[in-house]
C-alpha cells in the first residue's frame, strides 16, 4: 500500500514537532522552558469567554451558514473597515476556523499546476507548504536582516513574471518580527497595479506593532477587489484554541472558497463565532495590556541576546518573536536548536525551519513570562560559553 504522491510535497511546521519533542522530555522528569510556539501566555478576555459560554446555553449548537453567521461577517467587515481605511462589504467577509484555511484555501482557489507564487522567506512555513502541495512554483523573497527584515521592492519586482498568480505578504511578520513600512506598500501597490496577480495578504499579527500603526497592502492603489485580507483572533485576543480566523476575499472568491468550506469543515461552531463577534465589538483593555507586556518583553529578550557571545538581534517592530543572528557562534542554526533543546531545556527554533534564508537565526517567542525569558538566555549563555568559536 502507498499513500498519495502529492503528500510528498505537503511540508509542516516544526513548532509543533520541537514542541512534541520537548513534552516527551519533560515526561522523562527534564524542565524545559518553551520559546518555541507562537502562542500568547495569556488568557482569552473574560468578556469573550462569556459570549462563547453564553452562546453555548442560548443554543447556537448546530450548524450554520457555510461563510459565517451574519453578526460575525458584520462585525468582521467593520473592523476591517475601520483599521484599515477601506470600504469592505460583509459579502466579501468569509469565516473559517482559523486563519489558516485561507492561506490553504487562497491558493487552492487561485493557482494551477506550473503558476508560480512570490511568498517571504524566512516566513511563516504553511505558505512554501500549500504552494508545493496545490502543484505551483514557490518563488522565495528574500527578508533581509540587513532591511528590518522586510523586503525590498526591487527584489518584488525581479521576481515578477507572466506566470505568478499569486504574492503572498506577511506584515508584522512571523518569524522576524519584521514590518513592512507604509512607504514601501505604496511603492508594492504601484508596482502590483499592473501585474495580472492576486495578492494575499496575512495580517494576523495587525494589533501587534510597537512603533507607530499597522498599514495594509489593501489600503493602498485599486488592489482590495483582487486581495485576500487576512486576519484571525489567536494572535490578538489570545485565542489559539478556539481556532477562528476571518477574511475579505475578492468578490470572485466568495463562492469558490465557501465550496471548499463546505467539501471540507461545512461551518465554524457558531458558538465561537458570537465569541468573535463580542471580540471585534467589545473592550480591548486585556489586549492593550497584553501587547504593553509584550514591548517590555520585547526589550527583555532584545537586550539578553545582544549580551551572549557569537548572538546579535535587531529590536523587532512587531508580533512577538525576535529573530537574532547567531552566525558568528560557531553553529549552524539547526545544531544550535537541537543543543539547547537536549543539553540546555530551551526550546527554541532555527530560522531555518521557516526556509533557506533563516539559516544563521533563530526564533525566539517571547509569549513566556520574564522570569522565564531570564533563565533561558541564562543557560543558552552556559551552552555558548562551552561552544569552541
Amino acid at each position: 500500500m502507498t499513500i498519495a504522491h502529492s503528500l510528498s510535497r505537503l511540508g509542516t511546521e516544526t513548532a509543533f514537532e520541537v514542541l512534541a519533542r520537548a513534552k516527551a522530555l519533560e515526561a522523562q522528569g527534564r524542565d524545559m522552558i518553551h520559546l518555541q510556539i507562537g502562542e500568547p501566555d495569556f488568557d482569552t478576555p473574560s468578556h469573550v469567554v462569556e459570549a462563547g459560554c453564553k452562546a453555548l446555553r442560548d443554543g447556537y449548537t448546530h450548524y450554520c451558514p457555510a461563510p459565517g453567521i451574519p453578526a460575525l461577517r458584520e462585525a468582521a467587515a467593520d473592523y476591517l473597515s475601520r483599521t484599515r481605511s477601506i470600504t469592505v462589504d460583509p459579502g466579501r467577509v468569509l469565516i473559517a476556523p482559523g486563519a489558516k484555511p485561507f492561506l490553504f484555501f487562497g491558493v487552492l482557489a487561485t493557482c494551477n499546476p506550473g503558476d508560480e507564487v512570490i511568498y517571504p522567506n524566512p516566513g511563516f512555513p504553511i505558505y512554501e507548504s500549500v504552494i508545493r502541495w496545490a502543484g505551483a512554483t514557490p518563488v522565495a523573497l528574500p527578508l533581509l536582516e540587513s532591511n528590518g527584515f522586510a523586503f525590498r521592492v526591487e527584489d518584488l519586482a525581479e521576481r515578477l513574471t507572466p506566470k505568478t498568480k499569486l504574492v503572498i505578504l506577511n506584515s508584522p511578520a512571523n518569524p522576524t518580527g519584521g514590518v513592512v513600512p507604509r512607504e514601501v506598500n505604496v511603492e508594492v501597490a504601484k508596482l502590483l497595479a499592473d501585474h495580472d496577480c492576486y495578492i494575499l495578504t496575512d495580517e494576523v499579527y495587525s494589533e501587534m506593532v510597537y512603533d507607530g500603526e499597522h498599514d495594509s497592502i489593501a489600503s493602498h492603489g485599486d488592489l482590495l477587489d483582487r486581495t485576500i485580507l487576512l486576519e484571525g483572533f489567536s494572535k490578538t485576543f489570545a485565542m489559539t484554541g478556539w481556532r477562528l480566523g476571518y477574511a475579505a476575499m475578492p468578490p470572485e472568491l466568495v463562492e469558490p472558497v465557501t465550496r471548499l468550506f463546505i467539501n471540507c469543515h461545512s461551518c465554524t461552531p457558531p458558538a465561537y463565532q458570537m465569541a468573535g463577534v463580542a471580540a471585534l465589538t467589545g473592550p480591548m483593555d486585556e489586549v492593550r495590556a497584553m501587547i504593553e507586556e509584550f514591548r517590555a518583553r520585547r526589550t527583555l529578550v532584545v537586550d539578553g541576546l545582544n549580551a551572549l557571545p557569537g548572538v546579535s538581534c535587531i529590536e523587532p517592530k512587531g508580533a512577538f518573536y525576535a529573530f537574532p543572528n547567531i552566525s558568528e557562534t560557531g553553529l549552524s542554526a539547526r545544531d544550535l536548536q537541537n543543543q539547547l533543546l537536549e543539553d540546555a531545556g530551551v526550546a527554541m527554533l532555527a530560522g531555518t525551519a521557516f526556509g533557506e534564508h533563516g539559516e544563521g537565526y533563530m526564533r525566539v517567542s517571547y509569549a513566556n513570562s520574564p522570569a522565564n525569558i531570564t533563565a533561558a538566555l541564562g543557560k543558552m549563555r552556559e551552552l555558548l560559553e562551552r561552544v569552541p568559536v
